[in-house]
């Protein structure tokens, strides 16, 4: 049977029950929607347990003319739980080129849309912002409808500090790159948030410690709200530890609490950096630097090699 476009979705499908589009229940409690106004709506739902869906979420789903999602076979599993006619359309980023226009095609035509991720808040690290920006482009209207959020999630669980936080995404996955990205931060003056694959979390880990320092207070939240839901709280140096020999799967956000000693002034690093170069080896020297100070290795053995050409050129 060929697949229909979201252009002829229409709102008065009807599942096997009877029950139609326009409505969702919770147990045995049928409950109406009404139809929305035209618009995008981003709709958070469960990372995990189908419990935490909103019930904000639950009547926007029911009454949207069209759900877009990343996958329909992800997105039916939720639909059917509440009772949802409404047939989901992929939207991702294979084909989000050729969907895209008619999403756009369907919202200036009056229609309303809701879109979802296969867990979690749309936009954060899935291919839904290129959708949103084309319609906050366009002038239409752009509805957030708040709910569960893995990173948020951790944070809370972490006990880390909360007050200023940062959601880095996904890091690389070459060993290289995920230092280089670790660096980037390691001055940050908050907590930090990243999404990690279980096969690459204990080098991942190992490479965290190193960049921020073994004691850095740390944590990673696996398959959260779940029903093998892990926390696990320590130093970087006790997860990389806990982690080394251990095969772990299921979605992970690793949680970084920030330094807990001020960035140090140039006059500072240049006196660690005169310091240790005194005694060891460019290479050394910034690496031991950089775990003295908490700044990238990179930068610190540039500024050595400044500092050595700057002492060359006042002796010639």
């Amino acid at each position: 049977m060929a697949r229909r476009t979201p252009k002829d979705t229409g709102s008065d499908n009807t599942a096997a029950t009877g029950q139609t589009a326009r409505g969702y229940h919770i147990g045995t409690h049928e409950i109406a929607a009404r139809p929305l106004a035209a618009g995008l709506y981003l709709v958070a739902t469960p990372i995990g347990n189908l419990g935490d869906i909103t019930l904000r979420a639950l009547e926007t789903l029911a009454g949207a003319d069209i759900i877009a999602c990343e996958d329909t076979r992800v997105s039916r599993v939720l639909l059917d739980r509440f009772g949802i006619a409404n047939r989901p359309y992929a939207y991702h980023e294979h084909n989000a080129e050729r969907v895209g226009p008619k999403l756009m095609q369907a919202l200036e035509a009056g229609k309303s849309v809701a879109l979802i991720s296969d867990a979690g808040t749309p936009l954060v690290s899935d291919p839904g912002y290129r959708i949103s920006q084309t319609a906050i482009e366009a002038g239409l209207p752009v509805i957030p409808i708040p709910g569960a959020s893995a990173p948020m999630a951790a944070l809370v669980a972490s006990g880390l500090p909360s007050d200023t936080f940062l959601f880095a995404g996904f890091l690389p996955s070459k060993d290289k790159a995920r230092r280089e990205r670790y660096a980037a931060f390691a001055s940050t003056e908050a907590t930090l948030m990243f999404f990690e694959s279980p096969n690459r979390l204990a080098a991942s880990l190992k490479s965290a410690a190193q960049v921020f320092g073994t004691e850095r207070q740390a944590a990673v939240c696996r398959e959260l709200t779940k029903v093998y839901e892990e926390i696990r709280r320590g130093t970087l140096a006790e997860l990389a530890a806990q982690y080394q020999d251990q095969s772990v799967r299921g979605e992970i956000v690793l949680v970084i609490g920030p330094g807990s000693t001020p960035v140090p002034s140039e006059e500072d690093v240049d006196q660690v950096l005169t310091r240790l170069a005194a005694e060891l080896p460019a290479g050394k020297a910034a690496t031991e630097a950089a775990r003295l100070t908490g700044l990238p290795r990179k930068e610190l053995y540039q500024r050595l090699l400044e500092m050595k050409d700057l002492s060359a050129k006042g002796e010639a």
